[in-house]
């Protein structure tokens, strides 16, 4: 299965990254205008709607439309991992979503963040697959292509966002 992944260096404890990347209001600030981002619904692993921040459990339904082409693309991503305080090592957390309901055959999302002093490694990882069966797969390799400037993004709003005068 083809995996994407970016890592980026941000100024900012571990905890400020951690939280930010934890609430709905940071997905909707990290995604590129350029997606058209729609958040349909949001909710807890208890149904409880609109949580303040994004647990095990949680699910959220929303759709795309980037560049403002084509019809809207509907999402339904659930946060199925999340371990806010040790992580596999020592100083280090993260959460798993994948799309439960979309465009990708197959799409889970492990966003890391690791302490380094007073920054942060955030690293992305993306395994996927393309619909469209053995036609997908053969594309699949090619298609990080269409991440990067996505992910990019991103991680460049989250940098942003931390820098401190």
């Amino acid at each position: 299965m083809p995996t994407y992944r970016r890592e980026t260096r941000v100024n900012a404890p571990i905890e400020e990254v951690w939280d930010f990347h934890s609430t709905i209001e940071g997905l909707r600030a990290l995604t590129p205008a350029w997606m058209n981002l729609r958040i349909e619904s949001i909710e807890g692993p208890d149904g409880t709607p609109d949580p303040e921040t994004l647990v095990e459990g949680s699910r959220i339904r929303m759709s795309m439309r980037p560049f403002g082409v084509g019809p809207r693309q509907r999402w339904e991503s659930r946060i199925t991992e999340r371990d806010p305080d040790t992580g596999p090592v020592e100083g280090s957390a993260y959460f798993v979503d994948d799309m439960v309901g979309g465009p990708f055959r197959r799409w889970v999302h492990t966003h890391s963040f690791y302490a380094d002093g007073d920054e942060t490694i955030l690293v992305d990882t993306v395994e996927y697959r393309l619909p469209f069966g053995p036609l997908g797969d053969a594309a699949g390799p090619f298609a990080k292509v269409g991440f990067e400037g996505m992910f990019r993004d991103r991680h460049s709003r989250t940098r942003d966002r931390f820098t401190h005068s």
